[in-house]
Formats: structure tokens, sequence, C-alpha cells
């Protein structure tokens, strides 16, 4: 199995990565390397045979394009994203595109992609689009009610 991870050099996402790896299941990790990138997070399998890095903004589409056709992933698990709350507060913009722009376009490449091949795509996000939770684990019902751009986008 082949599995293309976005934000891979991110703290979650490395760790899925190093995860992977450790299972034998072949891993393309597609990352911008911005801010929250942490390369050094994947020191320990950059050199192992089922690992690949391709330096790509998920907000190109052409990008996404070129690594899906590259790599003909079995499956997509979609960790990129800009993060923290303060930050999505001083500049919203960013988050919009990063995590609503370049959303709809690893959905609209994988909608072709998966025309041709069998593919599933995984989406993983934050527990800041539930709000502000009193205490215990959030129930899968329990409804959205985001409290700033990070946890809206």
């Amino acid at each position: 199995m082949k599995i293309l991870v976005t934000g891979g050099a991110g703290f979650i996402g490395s760790a899925v990565i190093r995860e992977a790896i450790s299972r034998d299941i072949q891993i393309v990790n597609v990352d911008s390397l911005t801010y929250a990138a942490c390369s050094n997070n994947l020191e320990s399998i950059k050199n192992n045979s089922e690992y690949s890095f391709e330096k790509a903004d998920i907000r190109d589409r052409k990008s996404l394009d070129v690594v899906f056709n590259k790599h003909n992933p079995d499956a997509v698990m979609h960790l990129a994203a800009e993060s923290h709350v303060d930050r999505s507060i001083d500049d919203p913009k960013n988050f919009i595109q990063s995590n609503i722009v370049s959303v709809y376009n690893l959905l609209e490449n994988f909608k072709l992609f998966s025309k041709k091949y069998k593919s599933k795509l995984i989406h993983i996000s934050t527990d800041e689009v539930f709000g502000d939770i009193l205490k215990g684990r959030t129930p899968e019902n329990y409804p959205y009610n985001p409290s700033s751009p990070y946890a809206a986008s």
C-alpha cells in the first residue's frame, strides 16, 4: 500500500509517517515546509526506501496533479493546514487559502484521480471545530461551534 500524506513534516503528520513506515507502508510526504514543518521529526526514516518526499504546496492544483500522477497512491491522508488560533485571528486570509482552497484543490484532484484508481481519502481535522468543550470527550454527533478562523476553516 502507498499512502500520500499531506503535511507530513508537521507534528502529527510526521508521527503518522513514522508509524506507517514501521508497518512497511510506502509513504509519499507532500509538504511545503512552512513554519509548522519540522523535518527533524523525519530524520530517522528519510533514507528509508519506503519513504519519498515531494516539496509541493497543495494550494497549487497543478503541483497536486504532478504528485498524484507520479506516485499513484492507494490512499490520501490529509493533515496539511495552517494552525494556531492566534495566527488565524491575526491573518484569516492565509487560513482561508491554506485550509479551504487547498482542501478544495485536493478534493477536485482526488475526484479525478479516484475515477482511474480505487483510492481512499482520509481528512484529519481539529477538535477546535467544536468550540469550547467544558470537560470530557466529545461525542461524534456533537455540533460544530467554531470560535476562530482556524476552527472554522
